[in-house]
């Protein structure tokens, strides 16, 4: 089981203690996420003129809006991903029945080939043969 982490960080000018089962590089990660946050709202007029309350509801429906459009972007890569998936399972499926078609043709290349061969040294004798009748006919003629 991993150990607990307790790190200081500083969030909007205020010092907190941040514990969990997370590295202290990611607890100061998260601190300097919500750090932009605030400087992002800082830095706009209307911020300034909200209350407290306000300001601290702003501050959640963004990091709720930044969640949601994450989980939805992560959502999108994944089904992306999925589908990449199923195209490569497809194409490998393909290869292989394309392999095996390829070995099929070539096993019926050289069959043809030693039949072509056999047809050959057949035509050869039916040819010499006949040349031999051809040869014995015509001394018989003499």
């Amino acid at each position: 089981m991993t150990k607990r982490t307790d790190v200081e960080v500083i969030i909007n000018d205020k010092r907190y203690t941040l514990g969990g089962y997370e590295s202290e590089e990611y607890l100061q990660k998260v601190a300097s996420y919500i750090n932009a946050k605030y400087a992002e709202f800082k830095s706009q007029d209307f911020y300034r003129a909200l209350d407290f309350d306000m300001r601290t509801v702003l501050m959640q429906i963004n990091l709720a809006d930044d969640y949601f459009k994450m989980l939805d972007h992560a959502k999108k890569i994944s089904s992306e991903s999925n589908q990449k998936s199923n195209e490569i399972f497809d194409l490998k499926h393909d290869l292989i029945q394309m392999q095996s078609e390829y070995e099929a043709a070539e096993q019926e290349i050289e069959r043809l080939k030693k039949e072509n061969l056999e047809q050959q040294k057949a035509m050869i004798r039916l040819e010499a043969e006949l040349k031999g009748a051809a040869r014995k006919q015509g001394k018989a003629r003499r």
